[in-house]
């Protein structure tokens, strides 16, 4: 299986993204620069965390406009799993591939540790490897991310099985309802402000976020069983 790292000006959790896959995962793994018009060539595609273009107007907002914003929605068009992470889960957003939107933490301060999240939904491409109702601990690191969305769409979240995971006990950011990752209603884009990546290893405090990425391997092997 072959998956994109997509870099922007400001990625700085592309490094990490790239190791899970690279050297935990053994998958192929290349970095791609946020001006390339076509992604035809990978399986997945991988929206890293960091400061795309430094913030500016808000998260993600300049990010939604780079070139390869175009191949993303043709990939996610095509089914291919997209995943998000922090500031990827924010240029999501701003992109329209995930309803809602993201604002500052209820704390307006910078939040860095580890925290506890429910899966809510061990049905999709990319929690296969969980048990539903698991509790797992994957770290934070943001500044926006508390989740919000108007109630129908909550409504339509909740009751399309889109909540993926939910924080678990303290909410650390104020996040409505909760919420820690959603995906959209066909079940191929993920965004989650908790960094999966940074949680592949014992030497990183703990490997929950492995059978995220061990989810999408074996999806995209199942889905490309040839039967003789």
């Amino acid at each position: 299986m072959k998956f994109a790292v997509v870099v922007f000006p400001g990625s700085n959790c592309d490094v990490d993204m790239y190791h899970a896959i690279s050297d935990e995962l053994g998958e192929e793994v290349e970095y791609v620069w946020h001006d390339v018009d076509c992604l035809d060539d990978f399986d997945a595609i991988l929206l890293p965390g960091g400061f795309s273009y430094g913030d500016y107007l808000r998260s993600g907002a300049i990010a939604r406009f780079s070139n390869v914003m175009k191949a993303i929605k043709k990939a996610a068009d095509e089914g291919k799993p997209i995943l998000g992470v922090c500031n990827g889960f924010q240029i999501l957003l701003e992109a329209g591939l995930l309803p809602g939107a993201m604002r500052r933490n209820n704390t307006l301060t910078f939040i860095c540790r580890p925290v506890k999240l429910r899966v809510e939904n061990n049905e999709t491409m990319f929690t296969s490897q969980y048990e539903q109702g698991e509790v797992i601990t994957i770290p934070i690191a943001h500044g926006e991310g508390n989740y919000y969305c108007d109630e129908q769409t909550l409504q339509q979240l909740i009751a399309n099985n889109q909540i993926v995971f939910r924080y678990e006990g303290e909410n650390p950011n104020g996040s409505l309802f909760n919420i820690a990752g959603i995906v959209n209603e066909k079940g191929n884009v993920l965004g989650m402000m908790p960094h999966p990546e940074r949680a592949v290893h014992e030497l990183l405090g703990g490997a929950d976020g492995l059978k995220l990425f061990q989810s999408i391997v074996t999806y995209w092997r199942d889905a490309h069983v040839v039967t003789t």
